[in-house]
């Protein structure tokens, strides 16, 4: 036999053993699954999904975890968070015992509606839904031993009760309870399958918008509920979310443009008393300005009935700049001199006696048929020299006296002081310049207080 006719030989007998092996593992794989078929057919023979793992006996033991992808976003308007998990369910139905080539079976969803599963849901929860796309999410395992693994891939909305009297430098502890609908303790008992701390993954790169999580303790309790003449204990497990919120977007947004508004209205101040206009236009946009930001600001809080530490902030600000127009009214009522509303007497400067308690003018108009104080006519060219008649106005005062009579708008204080003035032009008032000390100093200490009492004490 020559060598050509060996490699043809020994060519036709290894295609022939490959051909036969991959015939023999085809037939095995074959097999196999008509073995798994039958396997699946048995499992629900006598099954009775209507009725719970062990019945009769000891309540069906529920282990709980979850993963948690996302969280957020979280309104204190309607008092609720949402969050992305994965939620995860294990128990054990000896039903489902089975013999086979795999130690463990990947089940469709469809063999949820033909099994028996615990009717979890969430005592909180508000709006909560499955992932449908592209087919819904949802993991069953089933192995040789009957133990199951229900997971679900949930979006989560919650209610969470929040007190906001410290906003925005609070902290809220946002609860998550689920428990079982129907089944009492004597039924179902719901555990961490990992201990609390174990079981509750957070994902690493989750992040929220305006708060940190700075914890989630968990843990199992139990609850009564009673009906009429029937009570019932269930089994429950709770996680309290605890989140603290961020300072910087309403140090930006709030606390900054109202700080620089009080000291806008503080350039009022150092604006001559005569101009009436700019002084005013000046206070009124601040306090407008103000106005709208707390209208803007309660928009995005529920209406509750208490003061929240922002509102707090906000009042004193709106009550800083609106001080700056009533300081301005005080100064153009009981300051502000030769406005022509007092009561008058014109003089001939010669007829001056100087024992006679009159101030003037530095100023000098010139009237046309108008009379001195002797009775003689002036005309158009003659000087006229405006005094004050300070009679019966001069009596000692003190620092009481002109309080009371200025916060009491005093007429008769005010035309004394008037009288009494040496002054014709009146740029500068006392109590602006006094203004300039107190408010900023005011402003500072109220500041001091209360980022001490809301940060450090409260």
């Amino acid at each position: 036999m020559t060598w050509s006719s060996w490699i043809i030989t020994l060519t036709t007998f290894v295609f022939t053993a490959f051909l036969g092996l991959v015939s023999s593992r085809q037939g095995l794989s074959e097999t196999g699954l008509k073995n798994i078929t039958n396997i699946l057919n048995r499992l629900l023979d006598n099954y009775d999904k209507r009725i719970r793992p062990g019945f009769g006996g000891n309540a069906t033991v529920v282990n709980v975890s979850m993963n948690i992808r996302s969280m957020g976003p979280v309104s204190e308007r309607n008092m609720m968070y949402s969050m992305d998990c994965y939620f995860r369910q294990m128990w054990t139905d000896t039903r489902l015992k089975f013999e086979g080539p795999l130690p463990k079976l990947q089940l469709n969803v469809k063999m949820l509606e033909k099994i028996w599963k615990p009717d979890t849901y969430i005592l909180n929860g508000k709006g909560s839904y499955l992932h449908r796309i592209t087919g819904p999410n949802i993991l069953l395992r089933l192995t040789r031993d009957g133990d199951i693994l229900y997971s679900m891939r949930l979006t989560i909305k919650a209610t969470c009760p929040m007190h906001l009297e410290k906003f925005p430098m609070d902290m809220q502890n946002c609860p998550f309870q689920i428990g079982s609908y129907g089944y009492s303790t004597r039924d179902v008992s719901y555990r961490w399958v990992f201990g609390p701390e174990e079981s509750i993954k957070i994902s690493p790169d989750m992040k929220l918008s305006q708060f940190d999580l700075i914890g989630h303790p968990a843990g199992n309790e139990t609850f009564t509920l009673k009906s009429g003449t029937f009570q019932a204990t269930y089994s429950s497990l709770h996680i309290t979310f605890t989140l603290q919120r961020h300072m910087g977007f309403f140090l930006i947004q709030v606390y900054f443009p109202c700080s620089l508004l009080v000291v806008l209205s503080w350039v009022a101040f150092w604006i001559n008393r005569e101009a009436t206009a700019d002084r005013i236009a000046l206070g009124v946009m601040t306090v407008l300005t103000m106005a709208f930001l707390g209208i803007d600001n309660r928009t995005s809080l529920p209406k509750v009935s208490y003061s929240t530490a922002l509102d707090w902030y906000l009042a004193t600000c709106f009550a800083f700049v609106l001080a700056t127009i009533i300081q301005f009214a005080g100064v153009h009522y009981f300051t502000k001199h030769g406005s022509g509303e007092l009561h008058l007497m014109l003089l001939d400067p010669e007829d001056e006696e100087e024992d006679e308690p009159i101030s003037y003018y530095n100023q000098y108009h010139t009237r046309d048929g108008e009379t001195s104080g002797n009775g003689q006519k002036l005309n158009g060219d003659a000087p006229v020299a405006i005094a004050y008649d300070t009679t019966d106005y001069n009596f000692n005062e003190n620092c009481f006296t002109r309080f009371f009579n200025c916060l009491t708008g005093s007429a008769k204080y005010r035309d004394m002081k008037m009288r009494n003035s040496k002054k014709g032009v009146n740029s500068v008032s006392k109590i602006d310049k006094l203004a300039r000390l107190m408010f900023p100093l005011a402003f500072f200490l109220f500041n001091l207080f209360y980022w001490v009492l809301y940060l450090k004490i409260l």
